[in-house]
């Protein structure tokens, strides 16, 4: 096996990761990766004179398992004679007020906390341990939610931290797998604490991780790491080449825009002939390959705080001086020239219609707004979950009633999806499942006797009236709408 310190020394002086006697601070989970990355760059420290300091962040996620992991990296720093600064937070209750996933406000508590204290410590680089494994499985997670090449490039070896432009995030890991980083920890005696949450399959990482990945791996593509990867590189360069040339576009017009009007000089009074033009001049907007004119509208609504999504993208590049809702008094537009601005816009209005249905007999059906709804009652002998079917639901019939409600969202609507705990605003969801605007309004809604939402077209059915082994019986629920609505 290649020695992983050689490796990890080869990376940053090709990458230009680090420089000589620079001061790097180092974080530390206490899991395998982390913990081989400090034993790494603390081999290599003298040769290098990096002035190292451990940093670690306790989720408080686990209990006693989590200020175990704490108390294990407190003592590997004290054993290589390093600076040692820990951190902590309740993220899970952070998340809760802050109506994010776990995941995210672990992630954002922990970024914060390696910035700041790379800013006390005045230190400009934090080394963190993502490798080879994680790019792959970040690849397929962001396949799955329909990325596009920016995020298909993955994780960079260099990139600036999302808290702090000036503080560096660099990872020598990055083409090391988990089972490379297993040996050297086996063949080292590298101590280091596993997370039993990995192996949770709740959370997509996990499911991607424990169950897509080999199943590839074993029928379709032993070499998976490796082709991805080299997938990763080929699209990043790419992505790379199309996001510069949407920025020298931009600084091109920009500069256009801004520059005086030349006056016009007599016939024959020129001087060196016709003026040669700049890069983009004479480009306008439409005449851009879409790759670019995409890029150059992700470019301006990130300078305007406005998030991206590939639907907000298309509609601006489709249609020129036609507001798109961003939300109840908000619009954005593209102009003919490819500029984009914001704009107050009219408050829009919630479809009110609604009928309420009784789920009279075996069977039946309505049709509501166009769509056709058609229900079917059936005993429930021997609890079974049926097999999944398109445009097709089943729900514990006692808990649903005998009498419901179809409509459409409105303002204040909360459902409860399966797998999740505790009810959330209809609108999170929509944005976080990337549900494009003007289709949210058009979704029907169904809310059970109690008034209870138990359905949302399109989403996972509700967590309070999923089958169970205590179902007798069971409400089967098919929809269909008209070709093309």
């Amino acid at each position: 096996m290649t020695d992983l310190p050689q490796r990890v020394e080869q990376n940053i002086q090709n990458r230009r990761l680090l420089k000589r006697g620079q001061a790097v601070l180092v974080a530390v989970s206490g899991g395998l990766d982390s913990m081989t990355l400090l034993q790494a760059l603390h081999k290599l420290s003298s040769r290098h004179r990096w002035r190292l300091t451990v940093a670690h962040f306790n989720h408080q996620l686990r209990g006693r398992s989590s200020n175990a992991d704490e108390e294990l990296v407190r003592q590997t720093a004290a054993a290589m004679r390093l600076s040692f600064i820990a951190g902590r937070a309740n993220v899970k209750e952070f998340a809760q007020k802050s109506k994010m996933s776990v995941e995210m406000a672990a992630r954002k508590l922990r970024h914060d906390f390696f910035a700041r204290t790379a800013k006390e410590r005045k230190t400009r680089v934090i080394a963190l341990a993502h490798h080879a494994d994680d790019q792959v499985e970040l690849f397929f997670l962001r396949v799955l939610r329909g990325a596009g090449g920016e995020g298909l490039a993955g994780m960079k070896w260099r990139s600036p931290s999302p808290v702090d432009s000036k503080i560096m995030l660099v990872r020598p890991l990055l083409d090391a797998t988990k089972a490379e980083l297993r040996g050297f920890a086996r063949e080292n005696k590298i101590p280091f604490r596993e997370d039993a949450t990995n192996a949770r399959l709740e959370m997509p990482r996990n499911r991607v991780r424990n169950e897509l990945l080999p199943l590839l791996q074993r029928r379709y593509q032993p070499a998976l790491t490796k082709t991805v990867l080299r997938l990763m590189e080929i699209v990043g360069a790419e992505s790379d080449l199309a996001g510069e040339a949407a920025r020298q576009w931009l600084v091109s017009k920009r500069k256009i825009e801004r520059a005086p009007r030349p006056v016009p000089l007599p016939a024959g009074r020129g001087e060196g002939g016709p003026r040669k033009a700049g890069p983009g001049e004479g480009t306008v907007f439409k005449d851009l390959p879409v790759a670019i004119q995409r890029r150059v509208l992700q470019l301006q609504l990130s300078e305007v705080g406005v998030p991206v999504d590939f639907e907000l993208i298309e509609s601006l590049r489709q249609s020129t001086d036609v507001p798109v809702n961003l939300g109840p008094q908000l619009s954005v537009l593209r102009d003919a020239t490819g500029a984009v601005s914001l704009r107050l816009a009219r408050t829009s209005v919630f479809n009110a219609n609604e009928t309420v249905v009784k789920l009279a007999g075996r069977a039946g059906e309505v049709t509501f707004d166009g769509v056709r709804v058609r229900w079917r009652f059936n005993a429930v002998e021997k609890f079974k979950r049926p097999a999944a079917r398109p445009a097709c639901e089943s729900f514990d019939a006692d808990k649903v009633g005998g009498r419901i409600t179809l409509r459409h969202w409105r303002a204040g609507d909360r459902f409860q999806p399966m797998g999740l705990r505790s009810s959330v605003k209809l609108q999170d969801l929509f944005t976080n499942w990337k549900i494009p605007r003007a289709r949210r309004r058009e979704l029907m809604v169904a809310a059970a006797e109690n008034g209870e939402i138990f359905w949302v077209e399109g989403l996972r059915i509700s967590e309070n009236f999923n089958l169970t082994p205590q179902t007798k019986r069971r409400l089967t629920w098919r929809w269909q709408r008209p070709a093309g609505v």
